[in-house]
């Protein structure tokens, strides 16, 4: 499965760029229904904007791609809001961007940079967030071996785990479904012995997304 990314909340951000004010929101949405509905409800709140342009993408393979400049020259902001989208590769969400204009003019390559600069550093703000699948392992193991396990998984970039601590501690984490092999097999080499590992049905979860450059 291709990566699916996506926005980690919802977020408003602003940006002023030669005295006028480009108010970005972005919105996580499953619909074109819920995204029209949302460039609706930004438009009834900034009804005194000169500009409410938007761009959405919705779909696992973004089947549903649209824009709109709302009166800004034709080109010059929803399909530069779209091409951030794209590039970052977001999906289900909806981009809207508010203008109050501040009297000084930026020409078409002005408002394109504007309105693509609004975006992106909108998503830049919020950050992204990554679908995967992922299963919940448990693993019993010796008090002693808890520090040596918990170093190693830090190292390895895996999340600390929940812990119950009994007369064993019993630790909880999600590991990716592709990586349950690796992670079973560098435990049994880091402590030398075979360890008993439950695993839960794999269920879809994000998790923070760090492009690589």
């Amino acid at each position: 499965m291709p990566p699916y990314l996506s926005i980690t909340t919802d977020i408003e951000h602003e940006l002023i760029i030669k005295k006028s004010r480009f108010i970005t929101n972005l919105k996580r949405v499953t619909t074109e229904d819920e995204a029209i509905a949302f460039i609706n409800q930004i438009k009834k709140q900034h009804y005194k904007a000169n500009h409410n342009c938007s761009a959405f993408m919705i779909g696992e393979q973004h089947q549903i791609q649209r824009m709109s400049d709302d009166g800004e020259p034709s080109g010059t902001a929803g399909n530069p809001m779209l091409e951030v989208l794209k590039r970052n590769d977001v999906h289900n969400v909806v981009a809207v961007v508010t203008r109050y204009f501040g009297g000084i003019k930026l020409g078409a390559g002005g408002l394109i940079r504007a309105y693509a600069g609004a975006v992106a550093q909108a998503i830049e703000t919020v950050g992204l967030v990554e679908r995967l699948n992922m299963n919940n392992v448990t693993l019993t193991i010796e008090y002693a071996q808890l520090d040596k396990i918990n170093y190693w998984l830090t190292t390895n970039n895996y999340p600390l785990p929940t812990a119950v601590y009994t007369d064993h501690v019993t630790l909880t984490l999600p590991i990716r479904t592709t990586d349950i092999a690796f992670f079973k097999d560098s435990l049994n080499t880091l402590l030398k012995q075979n360890i008993a590992l439950s695993v839960d049905e794999a269920t879809f979860q994000e998790i923070p997304y760090h492009k690589v450059e």
